[in-house]
This record gives structure tokens, sequence and C-alpha cells, in this order.
């Protein structure tokens, strides 16, 4: 029986951390564009190669903290494929839902880091997904999956319905988002805990709103427990009773991939430990300010100990009723 098994596309993150480039806004100056000289040798600082993945991040940042965790995904029979799979053996994540496809590229993902910021260049790869049989599990993450995630999802949603024991928190993925989001709101009836930051939040609910209306507004659309991190200025949740703010610790961020997933992993870690809702919030933030202390996604995760320390280092910094 696993404490987890996360659900999502596997990807071999390659970052780049750029020594010069420059920041501008684009013709509708309400975003930021990130520009280098076209046609010119561009230097960077170091490259870091890293596991990636929303899925894969989440199963190691559980797995770290002290639960059984496995990975449901679909690679390529190359070279990252090996790569992805050797390292989550090495890290204690079970492998045993993993699909290799023959003759089939593994997802890569190039991330652009300059000034703690990062720009994400995602390679998407239409898979024919299945679902695994027999998921012995108490949780189920659902998250980032590329073109035919319909499949996977519509077969999720059946064993949900034949195993209501089993719990599911979901952090829907951008392309799901983009071109499916009537297909992530058909599961929220089945979702425990919804994971998304503001903007996604705006997009399924078709209007961005403030963090407290948002939160409402999903939990009447179904979800039992909705959570919404909003960058440097906190996170939010509300119970079904109470909505809670919590604010991020006073920690410069030397790269913030993998944050939210590490948010993710901290709180869904401190519900496995049966700890209360916003006791949770202080975990999943204690966990995501670990990461952005180091390159890459997972490299920063905390395990319990060092999780432990870091609570106890910012007493102060504790969730307050909104």
């Amino acid at each position: 029986m696993f404490d987890l098994i996360t659900i999502g596309d596997a990807t071999l993150d390659t970052f780049l951390v750029l020594d010069k480039a420059r920041l501008t806004y684009g013709k509708n100056k309400r975003a930021e564009e990130l520009c280098l000289q076209y046609g010119e040798k561009i230097a960077i600082e170091h490259s870091v190669h890293s596991l990636g993945g929303n899925a894969t991040n989440v199963a190691v940042g559980v797995k770290r903290l002290g639960y059984k965790t496995a990975l449901v995904t679909e690679l390529g029979d190359d070279l990252n494929g090996d790569v992805i799979l050797d390292e989550l053996k090495e890290k204690g994540v079970n492998t045993k839902y993993i699909k290799i496809h023959k003759n089939a590229e593994t997802r890569t993902s190039i991330i652009l880091s300059y000034r703690g910021e990062r720009t994400i260049l995602s390679h998407h790869i239409k898979r024919n997904y299945t679902f695994p049989k027999n998921l012995q599990t108490k949780w189920i993450y659902y998250t980032s999956l590329a073109e035919g995630f319909e499949k996977i999802q519509e077969n999720l949603t059946v064993y949900l319905a034949k195993h209501p024991e089993i719990k599911l928190a979901c952090n829907p993925g951008s392309y799901q988002l983009s071109v499916g989001k009537e297909h992530i709101k058909k599961l929220f009836p089945h979702i425990e805990i919804l994971f998304v930051n503001l903007e996604e939040a705006g997009v399924l609910l078709g209007k961005k709103y403030k963090p407290k209306k948002a939160l409402k507004l999903l939990q009447k659309m179904g979800v039992k427990t909705p959570v919404i991190t909003d960058g440097t200025k906190g996170s939010y949740v509300f119970d079904g009773a109470k909505y809670y703010f919590m604010p991020i610790y006073p920690i410069k961020a030397l790269e913030r991939t993998g944050a939210g997933d590490a948010f993710a992993s901290g709180f869904l870690s401190a519900i496995l430990a049966k700890k209360t809702i916003p006791e949770a919030l202080t975990w999943g933030t204690a966990n995501s300010g670990g990461v952005i202390l180091e390159m890459g996604a997972q490299k920063g995760l905390l395990t319990k100990s060092a999780l432990t320390k870091t609570l106890k280092k910012y007493p102060q910094y504790i969730p307050k009723k909104i």
C-alpha cells in the first residue's frame, strides 16, 4: 500500500543560469519579456540537470518526508528516459507503474534562470496515455499531462468512483488548463485538495478574483479544500469553514522552479501525518523555502528533520484567519 501515487509527465530539466540578458515589456505593456541578443553567443554562469515534472517532484518530495510513493508516467526508451528511471529508483520512488514507449522521446524542458525567476521552454509530446490497474494507495496526486490526457482522466474518475476510500489531490498543468479546463472541472466533485496559483484559479473560474473570493467559488464548484498560492505574497486555503493566509519565510531565492511542487508535497505530507490544515500550510511553506535556496526542483526538498528545524527557525510565521 502506497501513501501517495502521483500521475503526470516526467521530464529531464536543464537549467541555464544567464549571465547577460535584459527585461522589457511587450506591446501590451502588462508582461515582462526576457530578451537575448539575436544571433549572438550568449554566456551562461552555469548549468544544472535535474529531474522535473510536477508528478515527479511531488513523489520525490513526499518520499523525502518519510512516506511511500510511486509515480504513474510514460517515458521514451531514450537516454533521458533511462536517466529519469535511474534517479527515481535512487531517490526511493517506486517505478512499477511507469510505461516505456519504444522509439519514442522523453519530455524535456529548458529553464532559463535570470535574476531568480525562470522562463521555461517545455517540449510536450502527445501520448496514448493508459491508466494502470489496481492502484493500492491512500492518496492520488493528479497533475500535468500533455495532449491525450482526457483518456487517463476519464479512467481516473471511474477508478475513484469504485474506490471511494482513495482521496484525490490535483494540480492541473499548463496544457490541461489551456485546452482542457472543462475536463479538469469535471473532476472537482472528486477532489479533496486542489492546488493552484492565483492565475490558474482565474483560468478555472473564467475571471481573476482576489484569493478569498476565488477559494469560495472553487469550493462551491465541488472542491473540498482549495489551496491557492500567490508567489511571494504567500498562500491561502479554505477548509469549508475557515479561511487561512500563510506568509512566506524571509528567504532570498536563488531560483524558484519547483517551489509550488515543494509546497504541495509538504502540505500533503502534513495531511498524511494527520496534521491540521493550518499546520499543513506551514509544512508546505517550509518545504518551498528549502527548494528556492537550490538550483532545480528537487535538490532543496526537505527531510523530516530539516523540516522540523525550519519550522523552529521561523516560529512567528504561522497561518492567520482571514
